[in-house]
Formats: structure tokens, C-alpha cells, sequence
């Protein structure tokens, strides 16, 4: 019996160790909404809402920048449910990526960190990515997870 074949989340045929910027999400599994403690008001920043599992993936996050020599993390918002990060992959000083960590692996990385932190795993299968491909498309991803955490009734 065939089974159906999941889609994949990536763009076919394109190399995703490309120096770029990149749009991530990543899911936890079933919308389980702990990443954030319930407050009352809306009015406090969105860092100090954090959950204890939100905090250990913002320890997470900011370590992205040291894992890898040509990754930089970009703007990032921690919601409920998921996170939203802005992910570079660059060049070295002779124009080619020196280890060429494709996004898949960085993303990979990251919640199997998260994952051995908390001592089990809170993710949703794969995640969801879009390759930011000019200044503006960069500037509209920006604005989004600036605003995102402000749309959430949580």
C-alpha cells in the first residue's frame, strides 16, 4: 500500500547553503501554546512573557551567531505557539562559505539543542521557510515579526 507522500517545505533544486537571508518558522507540535506564560494584559513586552521553554529557546537562538562562523541570526520574535527568525548565511573573505551549513542543518542544530535542554522534544515535524530575496521583501519580513507578537490575544 502506498503511503502519501508528504510535500516538501523547501524550493526543489535550490541550495539552501547559498549565502542569503532566510525567513524561518518553526512550529511546536499540536499549536501547544508553551512558549509564553498567560498574563493578563497585553501591555508587557513580548521577552517578558516568556515561559521557561521560551527562555531556554532564547538562549538557543543567541547562540546561533557563535555556532557557525558565517551564520548571523537577524530579527526573531518567540510567539505561543512557534518562533520566527531571520537567518544569514554569508561569505568568508574569499567569496565562498568556508563550512556550508545548509538552512536545513542550522534549523536541525537548533532544535535538537533545544530538544537536549529541555529533555524532550516540543517541535512539530520540518518547518517553514521563505528565501528573503530583496531589500524590500527583507523590510516587509521585518516589520512582520516586529508586529507579530502585538496581533496575539494570548
Amino acid at each position: 500500500m502506498d503511503l502519501p507522500r508528504r510535500k516538501s517545505n523547501r524550493l526543489n533544486g535550490y541550495d539552501y547553503s547559498l549565502c542569503g537571508a532566510y525567513f524561518v518558522t518553526i512550529c511546536v507540535a499540536n499549536k501547544e501554546a508553551v512558549l509564553w506564560e498567560s498574563v493578563g494584559a497585553n501591555c508587557v513586552r513580548p521577552r517578558d512573557r516568556l515561559s521557561d521553554f521560551g527562555k531556554i529557546i532564547d538562549d538557543e537562538i543567541q547562540k546561533l551567531n557563535s555556532i557557525y562562523d558565517n551564520v548571523a541570526l537577524g530579527e526573531y520574535c518567540i510567539m505561543p505557539d512557534h518562533i520566527h527568525l531571520i537567518v544569514f548565511i554569508s561569505d568568508d573573505e574569499s567569496g565562498r562559505p568556508q563550512v556550508a551549513p545548509t538552512l536545513s542543518r542550522i534549523v536541525k542544530q537548533f532544535k535538537g539543542s533545544v530538544t537536549k535542554k529541555l529533555g524532550f522534544c516540543i517541535w512539530q515535524k520540518s518547518f517553514y521557510d521563505n528565501i528573503i530575496r530583496n531589500e524590500k521583501g527583507y523590510r516587509e519580513v521585518v516589520e512582520y515579526i516586529r508586529k507579530n507578537p502585538q496581533k496575539c490575544d494570548n
